[in-house]
Protein backbone atom coordinates (compact mmCIF):
# COMPACT_ATOMS: atom_id res chain seq x y z
CA UNK A 1 0.00 0.00 0.00
CA UNK A 2 1.10 3.53 -0.78
CA UNK A 3 -0.02 6.36 1.48
CA UNK A 4 -0.18 10.11 1.19
CA UNK A 5 0.02 12.65 4.00
CA UNK A 6 -1.57 16.08 4.17
CA UNK A 7 1.40 18.28 4.95
CA UNK A 8 -0.70 20.42 7.28
CA UNK A 9 -0.04 17.54 9.68
CA UNK A 10 3.59 18.74 9.79
CA UNK A 11 2.91 22.46 9.39
CA UNK A 12 5.38 23.66 12.03
CA UNK A 13 8.16 21.54 10.58
CA UNK A 14 7.27 22.74 7.07
CA UNK A 15 7.54 26.36 8.20
CA UNK A 16 10.97 25.69 9.67
CA UNK A 17 12.50 23.59 6.89
CA UNK A 18 10.56 22.27 3.91
CA UNK A 19 13.31 20.07 2.53
CA UNK A 20 14.11 18.46 5.87
CA UNK A 21 10.42 17.75 6.46
CA UNK A 22 9.94 16.14 3.05
CA UNK A 23 13.05 14.06 3.64
CA UNK A 24 11.65 12.77 6.95
CA UNK A 25 8.21 12.09 5.45
CA UNK A 26 9.82 9.99 2.72
CA UNK A 27 12.00 8.17 5.24
CA UNK A 28 8.91 7.18 7.24
CA UNK A 29 7.54 5.53 4.10
CA UNK A 30 4.99 7.91 2.64
CA UNK A 31 5.16 8.03 -1.15
CA UNK A 32 2.69 10.86 -1.74
CA UNK A 33 2.04 14.24 -0.16
CA UNK A 34 -0.99 16.50 -0.25
CA UNK A 35 0.06 20.11 -0.06
CA UNK A 36 -1.30 22.98 2.01
CA UNK A 37 0.84 25.82 0.67
CA UNK A 38 4.34 25.94 -0.81
CA UNK A 39 6.22 28.19 1.65
CA UNK A 40 7.67 30.46 -1.02
CA UNK A 41 8.93 27.70 -3.31
CA UNK A 42 8.38 27.98 -7.02
CA UNK A 43 6.70 25.05 -8.74
CA UNK A 44 9.97 24.04 -10.38
CA UNK A 45 11.92 24.10 -7.13
CA UNK A 46 9.21 22.28 -5.19
CA UNK A 47 9.05 19.56 -7.85
CA UNK A 48 12.83 19.17 -7.64
CA UNK A 49 12.56 18.57 -3.88
CA UNK A 50 9.84 16.00 -4.40
CA UNK A 51 11.87 14.19 -7.03
CA UNK A 52 14.92 14.20 -4.80
CA UNK A 53 13.04 12.26 -2.12
CA UNK A 54 10.92 10.08 -4.38
CA UNK A 55 7.66 11.81 -3.49
CA UNK A 56 4.64 12.57 -5.64
CA UNK A 57 1.72 14.94 -5.08
CA UNK A 58 -1.66 13.27 -4.65
CA UNK A 59 -3.39 16.65 -4.70
CA UNK A 60 -3.31 20.17 -3.35
CA UNK A 61 -5.53 22.07 -0.95
CA UNK A 62 -6.11 25.23 -2.93
CA UNK A 63 -8.52 28.05 -2.10
CA UNK A 64 -11.24 28.54 -4.67
CA UNK A 65 -10.08 32.16 -5.05
CA UNK A 66 -6.92 30.78 -6.71
CA UNK A 67 -9.20 29.51 -9.49
CA UNK A 68 -10.76 32.85 -10.34
CA UNK A 69 -10.26 34.32 -13.81
CA UNK A 70 -7.22 36.32 -12.80
CA UNK A 71 -5.37 33.40 -11.18
CA UNK A 72 -6.67 30.40 -13.11
CA UNK A 73 -3.89 30.03 -15.69
CA UNK A 74 -1.09 30.40 -13.14
CA UNK A 75 -2.74 27.89 -10.80
CA UNK A 76 -3.13 25.34 -13.57
CA UNK A 77 0.49 25.79 -14.67
CA UNK A 78 1.72 25.38 -11.08
CA UNK A 79 -0.19 22.12 -10.67
CA UNK A 80 1.03 20.70 -13.95
CA UNK A 81 4.61 21.57 -13.03
CA UNK A 82 4.49 19.83 -9.66
CA UNK A 83 2.84 16.82 -11.27
CA UNK A 84 -0.72 16.63 -10.01
CA UNK A 85 -4.10 16.95 -11.67
CA UNK A 86 -6.09 17.12 -8.41
CA UNK A 87 -7.21 20.50 -7.07
CA UNK A 88 -9.05 20.22 -3.75
CA UNK A 89 -10.98 23.13 -2.28
CA UNK A 90 -10.44 22.76 1.48
CA UNK A 91 -13.40 24.86 2.69
CA UNK A 92 -15.57 27.88 1.95
CA UNK A 93 -17.74 30.19 4.01
CA UNK A 94 -21.38 29.15 3.90
CA UNK A 95 -22.74 29.71 7.40
CA UNK A 96 -24.12 33.23 7.05
CA UNK A 97 -26.56 32.94 4.16
CA UNK A 98 -27.90 30.75 1.38
CA UNK A 99 -26.40 33.23 -1.07
CA UNK A 100 -22.90 32.16 0.00
CA UNK A 101 -23.72 28.56 -0.83
CA UNK A 102 -25.40 29.48 -4.12
CA UNK A 103 -22.45 31.65 -5.15
CA UNK A 104 -20.02 28.82 -4.43
CA UNK A 105 -22.07 26.32 -6.42
CA UNK A 106 -22.22 28.70 -9.38
CA UNK A 107 -18.45 29.15 -9.13
CA UNK A 108 -17.83 25.38 -9.09
CA UNK A 109 -20.07 24.82 -12.09
CA UNK A 110 -18.20 27.49 -14.03
CA UNK A 111 -14.66 26.46 -13.07
CA UNK A 112 -14.92 22.66 -13.14
CA UNK A 113 -15.33 22.40 -16.94
CA UNK A 114 -12.36 24.72 -17.42
CA UNK A 115 -10.21 22.47 -15.25
CA UNK A 116 -11.43 19.35 -17.04
CA UNK A 117 -10.43 20.94 -20.34
CA UNK A 118 -6.90 21.15 -18.88
CA UNK A 119 -6.98 17.47 -17.86
CA UNK A 120 -7.47 18.32 -14.20
CA UNK A 121 -10.01 17.37 -11.54
CA UNK A 122 -11.77 19.50 -8.93
CA UNK A 123 -12.74 18.10 -5.54
CA UNK A 124 -14.15 19.42 -2.28
CA UNK A 125 -12.94 18.57 1.24
CA UNK A 126 -15.52 18.60 4.02
CA UNK A 127 -15.57 19.38 7.69
CA UNK A 128 -18.48 18.43 9.97
CA UNK A 129 -20.62 21.48 9.27
CA UNK A 130 -21.44 20.51 5.70
CA UNK A 131 -23.32 17.48 7.06
CA UNK A 132 -25.30 19.47 9.64
CA UNK A 133 -28.25 21.80 8.98
CA UNK A 134 -27.31 25.45 8.60
CA UNK A 135 -29.22 28.25 10.28
CA UNK A 136 -31.00 28.84 6.96
CA UNK A 137 -32.02 25.17 6.71
CA UNK A 138 -29.64 23.74 4.10
CA UNK A 139 -27.48 20.63 4.23
CA UNK A 140 -24.44 22.02 2.44
CA UNK A 141 -22.87 18.73 1.37
CA UNK A 142 -26.18 17.45 0.03
CA UNK A 143 -26.64 20.59 -2.04
CA UNK A 144 -23.12 20.38 -3.45
CA UNK A 145 -23.72 16.71 -4.29
CA UNK A 146 -26.98 17.42 -6.08
CA UNK A 147 -26.18 20.72 -7.79
CA UNK A 148 -22.63 20.08 -9.03
CA UNK A 149 -20.53 17.29 -10.53
CA UNK A 150 -17.55 18.01 -8.29
CA UNK A 151 -15.61 15.12 -6.79
CA UNK A 152 -15.15 14.78 -3.03
CA UNK A 153 -12.26 14.24 -0.69
CA UNK A 154 -14.20 12.81 2.22
CA UNK A 155 -12.64 13.67 5.55
CA UNK A 156 -13.86 10.59 7.37
CA UNK A 157 -13.23 11.94 10.87
CA UNK A 158 -15.27 15.09 10.30
CA UNK A 159 -18.12 13.00 8.88
CA UNK A 160 -17.98 10.82 12.01
CA UNK A 161 -17.90 13.94 14.17
CA UNK A 162 -21.18 15.05 12.54
CA UNK A 163 -22.74 11.75 13.71
CA UNK A 164 -22.91 10.52 10.12
CA UNK A 165 -21.58 7.10 9.11
CA UNK A 166 -18.38 7.59 7.07
CA UNK A 167 -18.55 4.04 5.69
CA UNK A 168 -22.06 4.57 4.32
CA UNK A 169 -20.95 7.96 2.98
CA UNK A 170 -18.08 6.37 1.04
CA UNK A 171 -20.41 3.71 -0.35
CA UNK A 172 -22.96 6.33 -1.39
CA UNK A 173 -20.47 8.66 -3.07
CA UNK A 174 -17.90 6.12 -4.21
CA UNK A 175 -17.98 7.14 -7.88
CA UNK A 176 -17.06 10.71 -6.90
CA UNK A 177 -14.46 9.90 -4.21
CA UNK A 178 -10.90 9.23 -5.36
CA UNK A 179 -9.11 10.05 -2.10
CA UNK A 180 -10.04 10.41 1.56
CA UNK A 181 -8.59 11.89 4.69
CA UNK A 182 -8.14 8.94 6.99
CA UNK A 183 -8.18 10.48 10.41
CA UNK A 184 -8.97 9.77 14.06
CA UNK A 185 -10.30 11.61 17.07
CA UNK A 186 -13.13 11.87 19.56
CA UNK A 187 -16.62 13.24 19.11
CA UNK A 188 -16.61 16.96 19.80
CA UNK A 189 -13.79 17.86 17.43
CA UNK A 190 -10.75 16.60 19.34
CA UNK A 191 -8.38 15.09 16.80
CA UNK A 192 -5.93 12.29 17.59
CA UNK A 193 -3.31 10.29 15.70
CA UNK A 194 -4.59 7.16 13.97
CA UNK A 195 -5.50 4.45 16.45
CA UNK A 196 -5.76 6.87 19.38
CA UNK A 197 -9.38 8.02 19.05
CA UNK A 198 -12.86 6.57 18.65
CA UNK A 199 -13.45 7.12 14.93
CA UNK A 200 -13.93 3.89 12.92
CA UNK A 201 -10.49 4.09 11.31
CA UNK A 202 -10.02 0.36 10.70
CA UNK A 203 -13.44 0.13 9.02
CA UNK A 204 -12.68 3.22 6.92
CA UNK A 205 -9.38 1.64 5.91
CA UNK A 206 -11.09 -1.56 4.78
CA UNK A 207 -13.73 0.32 2.80
CA UNK A 208 -11.18 2.57 1.11
CA UNK A 209 -9.10 -0.47 0.19
CA UNK A 210 -12.19 -2.25 -1.15
CA UNK A 211 -13.16 0.74 -3.30
CA UNK A 212 -9.63 1.52 -4.45
CA UNK A 213 -9.63 4.98 -2.88
CA UNK A 214 -6.29 6.62 -2.09
CA UNK A 215 -5.78 7.27 1.62
CA UNK A 216 -4.36 10.58 2.77
CA UNK A 217 -3.32 10.78 6.42
CA UNK A 218 -4.25 13.93 8.26
CA UNK A 219 -3.39 14.23 11.93
CA UNK A 220 -3.44 17.77 13.22
CA UNK A 221 -2.42 17.86 16.88
CA UNK A 222 1.39 17.87 16.38
CA UNK A 223 1.88 16.18 19.75
CA UNK A 224 4.71 15.98 20.47
CA UNK A 225 5.41 17.17 16.91
CA UNK A 226 4.12 16.62 13.38
CA UNK A 227 6.84 14.20 12.26
CA UNK A 228 6.36 11.94 15.29
CA UNK A 229 2.63 11.99 14.72
CA UNK A 230 3.13 11.15 11.03
CA UNK A 231 5.21 8.13 12.12
CA UNK A 232 2.54 6.97 14.59
CA UNK A 233 -0.10 7.16 11.87
CA UNK A 234 2.04 5.31 9.33
CA UNK A 235 2.79 2.56 11.83
CA UNK A 236 -0.92 2.16 12.52
CA UNK A 237 -1.74 1.86 8.82
CA UNK A 238 0.96 -0.76 8.38
CA UNK A 239 -0.55 -2.70 11.28
CA UNK A 240 -3.88 -2.78 9.42
CA UNK A 241 -2.19 -4.36 6.41
CA UNK A 242 -1.39 -7.51 8.39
Amino acid sequence: MEYSIQLYSCRDAMKENVEDTLSKIAKIGYTYVETAGFFGYTAVDFKALLDNYGLKVSGTHTSFQALDDESFDATVKFHKTIGTKNVIIPAFKYDESKEQLDDFIRFVNRVQPKLEAEGMKLAYHNHSGEFLPTAYGSLVHKEIEERTNIDFEIDTYWVYNANVDPIATLDRLKDRVHFIHIKDGFLGGEGKPLGKGTAPVAEVYSKAKELGIQMVVESETQMPDGITEAQICFNYLKSLEK
